[in-house]
């Protein structure tokens, strides 16, 4: 294989996952997933994180193949989510003698994932660690995304190994340096690594920003994605406008619908939003389209139209799954508007207002529910639903 230096002496180990169809078992990655692990060749040997157990055979070999039989003297645990440390095992089984190093939260997952670790060293903020010509200085950022989280900062070259911060869904085609491949073709999936995976803790990663801004970066090397060296302010200038819940002046329009009356109203809705000039409008069915997708656009944009169908007194479920899930993100800052439909008793309606009066968002307008079919009254209510979201958002 083809050896990928960031400097001299720090060699990049990643490997592409095409096989797996969803992250964590819940996200879609229809374009793959990259693993990415870090080796420093110094006078001590230092991996930094390990990659997914699928890719240990290779990683071993591509470590053997740089170090020519020489052991690996530390592995630098900045996030123990299995994806990362799922070669932590081999690891110390291949260099029995290897140092784990991590903060104080970091080796009770050690023990609670794989094994009581024997050689430990414990770093804080500020912490360094000399490896030769090499030094690795150490910052915590809890819940970016899990609580042990850290990143290792290399004061020669001035690389920040971020863990999953900066981090893409998609497999790294070639090009490993973010100035070999297309950004514009990578950006959806490293946003939709954002919101599916990091945007739960937008304030965290608001702290982390703030804390690391004093280090002179001149390269990230995440674990996912790929290593950026050129367009710096490209990813770091996105993460800044995702987690501060900056968004575009678009509306995102979600229904549940089973037999198309929901989806009427939605249509007109829509249509609507289109005619008062607003260019970004999405449509989606619940049913059809993964949250994952969904999720990405309402952090996207400002506005958020749902509606639902009434299913045994309740939200049709696919809504409910997508609501609970914006709730559980804890999304902030947007414009809402309800709207629904039933046969013989209500529920759909009911409970979108009961996430409407939970998130915080402001209400555009009442709630419009249709019996049966769209009629007349209703469909110039959503006329009107639309028009209201429309004013607020071309008054932005």
């Amino acid at each position: 294989m083809h050896q990928v230096k960031l400097a001299d002496n720090i060699y990049y180990l990643g490997y592409n996952d095409r096989r797996t169809h969803l992250f964590e078992n819940i996200w879609p990655i229809p374009n793959g997933v990259s693993y990415n692990s870090y080796l420093i060749d110094d006078e001590k040997v230092a991996l930094v994180d390990t990659v997914e157990r699928a890719f240990i055979d290779d990683y071993l070999e591509d470590i053997d193949a740089i170090l020519e039989g020489r052991p690996v003297d530390y592995l630098v645990i900045n996030h123990m989510e299995p994806d990362h440390s799922g070669a932590l095992r081999a690891i110390v089984m291949k260099y029995p003698n290897i140092t784990l190093v991590g903060n104080k939260k970091t080796f009770g997952f050690v023990e609670a994932f794989y094994m009581k670790p024997v050689n430990t060293l414990e770093v804080n903020d500020n912490s360094v660690l000399e490896l030769g010509k090499t030094k690795l200085q150490f910052q915590t950022i809890p819940m970016v995304h899990w609580p042990e989280t850290m990143v290792s900062y290399e004061e020669t070259n001035k690389i920040l190994f971020s863990g999953d911060a900066f981090g893409s869904f998609g497999t790294l085609d070639g090009g490993v340096f973010d100035d070999e491949i297309n950004l514009e073709f990578y950006e959806n999936d490293i946003m939709r690594y954002f919101t599916n995976i990091v945007g739960k803790y937008c304030p965290h990663t608001q702290r982390a920003i703030k804390k690391l801004a004093p280090l002179d970066i001149k390269m990230i090397g995440a674990t996912h994605g790929p290593i950026w060296r050129t367009n710096l302010d490209w990813v770091l200038s996105r993460y800044n406008k995702w987690s501060t819940y900056t968004t575009d002046p678009g509306v995102v329009v979600v229904y549940g619908s089973m037999y198309g009356n929901t989806q009427k109203m939605a249509e007109v809705i829509a249509r609507q939003l289109s005619v008062r000039g607003i260019k970004d409008i999405r449509v989606y069915d619940a049913s059809k389209t993964h949250k994952s997708y969904i999720i990405n656009d309402i952090f996207r944009y400002k506005g958020f139209i749902v509606g639902s169908c009434a299913y045994n007194n309740a939200m049709f479920p696919n809504v409910e799954n997508l609501i609970t899930t914006v709730q559980h993100m804890g999304v902030r800052d947007h414009l809402l508007g309800v709207f629904g439909s039933f046969a013989w008793n209500g529920g759909g309606v009911k409970n979108l207002m009961k996430f409407a009066d939970s998130c915080g968002w402001e209400m555009v307008a009442d709630p419009v529910e249709e019996k049966g079919a769209l009629k007349a009254e209703k469909y110039q209510k959503c006329i009107e639903l639309a028009n209201a979201m429309a004013d607020k958002i071309l008054a932005e």
